[in-house]
C-alpha cells in the first residue's frame, strides 16, 4: 500500500514538473529562439576554431579530435599580443579621455540654466547626425601636419573634446535626479565642481557604466579609423586590422581564423557578462530602450 502511494506521488510531481517544464518553454519559446539564434554562430566559430586544417574546410559541425594547440599557433604566425596591446591602448585611453571631457559637458547642459542652452544641446545632437567619412580628410590632413598619422593618437585625443552620443546619454540621465541633492550640498558649502565628483557622479554610475562600455565596445572593434591612421604602419595595428590582414593571409585556414576571432572576441565578451547588469539599468534610465 505505502509503494502504491508512493509511487502515486512520483508519477504526479513528474506529471507536475513536466507540465511546468513545457508551460515555461511555450512562454519563452520566442526568447529561446532569439537565443539560438545569436548563439548559434558563436558555437560554430568556437567548434571551427578547434578543428583540423582538413576538417574546417568540410560540412563536418563536430570536431573530430580537440585541437587546442590552434590558439598558440596564432601566436606563432601573427603578432597578436602587439594588436591586444594597441587595442588596449586605445579602448582604455578613448573611453577615460571621453568620460574627463563628457560628464562635465552633460552636467553643464542638464543642471545650469543659460541662454543657449536648448540651441547647444541641438548642435550636440546634429553633430551625431554627420558620418565621419564626409569630414574624413580635412580632419586627416590636420593630423599629418602634426605628424601624427600612422598612430592611433587621432583616435584617442579627439576624445578629450567630448563625444555627442556620450553627452547625450548622460544628460537625459542627469535631468532625471532631482535638483533638491544639488541645493542641499550648495547649502552645505559644496561649489559646482564638488557637487558634481561628491553628489551626482554617485547617483549616474549606470549611465556613466553604459556610455564607458558602448565607446569601449566601439573603439574595440573599431575598423576604419585604425584603418585610415595607423593602416600603414604594423606596429600600431589593432586586432580588427590584423584580425583582417589575418584572414587574407590565411584565407584556407579557417580554423585559425576562428580561432584568432575568438580571441579578439573574448575580451569583450567577458567584460559586458561582468558588467551588463550596470549596463541595461544605465541604459533603461537613460530612456534608450
Amino acid at each position: 500500500m505505502t509503494r502504491t502511494v508512493t509511487r502515486t506521488v512520483t508519477r504526479t510531481a513528474t506529471r507536475t514538473a513536466t507540465r511546468t517544464a513545457l508551460l515555461w518553454v511555450a512562454r519563452h519559446a520566442l526568447s529561446i529562439a532569439l537565443a539560438l539564434m545569436f548563439l548559434g554562430p558563436l558555437v560554430f566559430i568556437a567548434l571551427t576554431a578547434l578543428m583540423s586544417d582538413r576538417q574546417a574546410l568540410t560540412s563536418d559541425l563536430w570536431p573530430h579530435t580537440w585541437n587546442w594547440g590552434n590558439f598558440a599557433e596564432i601566436f606563432e604566425k601573427a603578432p597578436l599580443l602587439t594588436w591586444i596591446r594597441n587595442t588596449l591602448l586605445y579602448s582604455v585611453l578613448a573611453t577615460a579621455f571621453m568620460l574627463v571631457s563628457s560628464i562635465p559637458v552633460a552636467y553643464a547642459l542638464a543642471r545650469f540654466r543659460f541662454r543657449g542652452r536648448r540651441l547647444a544641446f541641438l548642435l550636440v545632437i546634429t553633430t551625431m547626425m554627420l558620418p565621419p567619412q564626409v569630414v574624413a580628410v580635412p580632419i586627416y590632413l590636420i593630423w599629418a601636419r602634426f605628424h601624427l598619422t600612422g598612430t592611433l593618437w587621432p583616435l584617442i585625443l579627439p576624445m578629450l573634446l567630448g563625444d555627442a552620443f556620450s553627452i547625450f546619454l548622460l544628460r537625459q540621465f542627469l535631468v532625471t535626479i532631482p535638483r533638491e541633492y544639488s541645493d542641499a550640498a550648495k547649502v552645505d558649502g559644496c561649489g559646482e565642481f564638488r557637487t558634481l565628483v561628491r553628489v551626482i557622479l554617485p547617483m549616474a554610475r549606470p549611465a556613466i557604466a553604459a556610455v564607458a562600455l558602448f565607446q569601449f565596445f566601439y573603439s574595440w572593434n573599431d575598423y576604419y579609423g585604425p584603418l585610415l591612421y595607423a593602416g600603414t604602419d604594423l606596429d600600431n595595428w589593432t586586432l580588427s586590422l590584423g584580425l583582417a590582414a589575418f584572414r587574407s593571409v590565411h584565407r584556407v585556414q579557417w580554423n585559425l581564423t576562428m580561432a584568432a576571432t575568438l580571441l579578439a572576441m573574448a575580451p569583450v565578451i567577458i567584460v559586458f557578462f561582468f558588467a551588463q547588469k550596470v549596463f541595461i539599468e544605465g541604459v533603461k534610465l537613460t530612456g534608450v530602450k
